[in-house]
C-alpha cells in the first residue's frame, strides 16, 4: 500500500511537470511567430549573370545642386526665430536678436550687405621730411637772430611800420650794427630762393629736375641782382655826388627785403603742407603781399629822395621804370624762356 501511494504521488508530480513545459514552449511559440508577422520581408531579385561582351552602362553623376539664398525665405526665418517663444524666454537669445537689429539698422556701417571688394593700390611715398628739417632751421634761424639781437629787429620793425618820428636815429643805430644786417639778409637768400623755387614747380615750370638744386639757382639769382643793384646805385651815387641819397636808397631797399625773409617763412610751410586747394589761396596771397611790399617801398623811397635830390614824380616814374620794373621784366622773360624751352 505505502508503495503504491509513493507512485502515485510521483507520477502526478512529472505530471504537472510536463504540463507546465509544455505551456510554457506554447507561450514561446506564440510570441516567436507574432515577431516574424510584424518583421518586413524584402524579397532580392536574382542578379543576371553579365556578358562579357556587352558593354556597362554608365552612370551619370547627378548633377550638383546649387544652392540658392533666398533672402525672402532668410528673412522669414528670422522672423520666426523672433517670434518664437524661447526668444522671450531665453536672455541670451534676446540680446543676440536686439544686437542683430541695430547692426541691421545702423545708417553708417552696412554690417549685414554683401561683401565690397577693394582693390589696394600701391601708394608712392613721397618724403618730405628734408624740406620739415629746412624750415625748421629757418624759424630756429630767425629765433637765434631774435634772442641775440633783439634790439635790433625791435628797431627794424619800428623804422618798417614807421611807428616813431625818431627815423634817423635809428637808421643810424641799424648801420652801426653790420652783422645783424648781414645774417638778416642771409635769411633773405634762403627764403626768397626757396619760395621762388615752389613758384615755379607749381606753375609746372621747373628749371632743374633737382628741386634742391634749381633752389640754390634761385637763391644765387637773388645774390646776383641785388649785389649788381649795389654796386650800380653805389657807383651812380659817388659819379653824381649823391652818395647821401644812394645810402637812403639801399638802406630802405634792403629794409623791406629783410621783412620780406622774415614774413615769407608762414608763408613757406603753409604752401608746402598744405593740400592743392589750400595751396593755390596761400600762393595767391603771398604774391600779393609781395606787391604791396614793392609798392610800399616806393612809397618809403620818394620822400627821402625827395628831400636829398629835389626830384619830380616825373622823373620818379623814370626811375622806377629803369631800375625797379626792368629787372622785374627781364627775370619774367627769362622765367618764360625757360618755360617754353621745357615744354
Amino acid at each position: 500500500m505505502r508503495a503504491e501511494t509513493y507512485f502515485c504521488i510521483a507520477t502526478n508530480i512529472s505530471v504537472k511537470k510536463l504540463l507546465s513545459t509544455l505551456f510554457i514552449l506554447a507561450l514561446l511559440s506564440v510570441s516567436v511567430y507574432s515577431q516574424s508577422t510584424t518583421d518586413t520581408i524584402v524579397p532580392t531579385q536574382a542578379v543576371p549573370p553579365q556578358d562579357s561582351s556587352t558593354p556597362k552602362p554608365v552612370r551619370k553623376k547627378p548633377a550638383p545642386i546649387i544652392k540658392q539664398q533666398d533672402t525672402l525665405s532668410r528673412s522669414r526665418l528670422i522672423d520666426s526665430i523672433e517670434k518664437s517663444p524661447l526668444v522671450a524666454l531665453d536672455p541670451a537669445l534676446g540680446f543676440i536678436n536686439n544686437l542683430r537689429k541695430v547692426l541691421q539698422n545702423n545708417p553708417y556701417f552696412n554690417f549685414m550687405g554683401p561683401p565690397v571688394r577693394q582693390t589696394e593700390i600701391e601708394r608712392n611715398w613721397k618724403g618730405s621730411d628734408l624740406m620739415f628739417y629746412l624750415l625748421v632751421g629757418l624759424f630756429f634761424y630767425f629765433a637765434l637772430i631774435k634772442t641775440v639781437f633783439g634790439k635790433y629787429v625791435n628797431n627794424l620793425l619800428a623804422i618798417f611800420l614807421r611807428i616813431t618820428l625818431k627815423q634817423q636815429q635809428l637808421r643810424e643805430q641799424l648801420l652801426q650794427s653790420p652783422l645783424p644786417s648781414l645774417l638778416l639778409n642771409f635769411l633773405f637768400v634762403l627764403t626768397g630762393g626757396l619760395y621762388t623755387s615752389l613758384l615755379l614747380n607749381y606753375y609746372h615750370a621747373p628749371v632743374s629736375d633737382n628741386f634742391w638744386i634749381q633752389t640754390g639757382y634761385c637763391s644765387a639769382l637773388l645774390v646776383l641782382i641785388y649785389s649788381g643793384k649795389l654796386i650800380i646805385i653805389k657807383s651812380l651815387g659817388w659819379i653824381f655826388n649823391i652818395s647821401r641819397a644812394a645810402d637812403t636808397y639801399i638802406f630802405i631797399v634792403f629794409l623791406v627785403n629783410k621783412m620780406l625773409g622774415i614774413f615769407l617763412l608762414p608763408f613757406l610751410v603753409l604752401i608746402v603742407f598744405e593740400p592743392a586747394g589750400a595751396q593755390q589761396v596761400f600762393v595767391t596771397l603771398s604774391l600779393i603781399f609781395i606787391v604791396f611790399l614793392f609798392l610800399y617801398r616806393m612809397v618809403l623811397t620818394f620822400r627821402p629822395l625827395q628831400n636829398e635830390i629835389r626830384w619830380s614824380l616825373f622823373q620818379f616814374f623814370i626811375y622806377l621804370c629803369a631800375f625797379e620794373l626792368a629787372p622785374l621784366v627781364l627775370i619774367y622773360k627769362v622765367l618764360i624762356k625757360l618755360v617754353e624751352k621745357s615744354i
